[in-house]
């Protein structure tokens, strides 16, 4: 039985090898980016994988698969789901500051 830190870093070396395969494969994919449906960030497209209908970057697709590996999702929507959740966080603390600043 793995231990959690070998799965994550067997999980990095698997993804990160994704992406090295991808340049290899297509070098001008290093020069393409997207807007990973996870992150909400522009990535690269290099080493990012559509499930579901969702195209994740590569560092989501690293939390993904871990997080599949280690059964604590069922689904890349419960990792969207998750993620957006703490964007959301981020936002409302972000106009809370703002909110602070502007009244100081």
């Amino acid at each position: 039985m793995k231990s959690e830190k070998e799965i994550v870093e067997e999980m990095a070396k698997v993804v990160e090898q994704m992406r090295l395969d991808d340049i290899a494969d297509n070098p001008e994919i290093e020069n393409e980016y997207f807007i990973c449906d996870c992150c909400s960030e522009e990535k690269c497209l290099a080493g990012s994988i559509e499930y579901e209908g969702y195209r994740l970057c590569n560092d989501c697709v690293l939390l993904a698969e871990t997080a599949f590996e280690l059964k604590k999702i069922k689904s890349v929507k419960e990792l969207i789901n998750s993620i957006e959740d703490k964007n959301l966080e981020k936002l409302a603390e972000f106009v809370r500051q703002e909110e602070k600043r502007k009244n100081n």
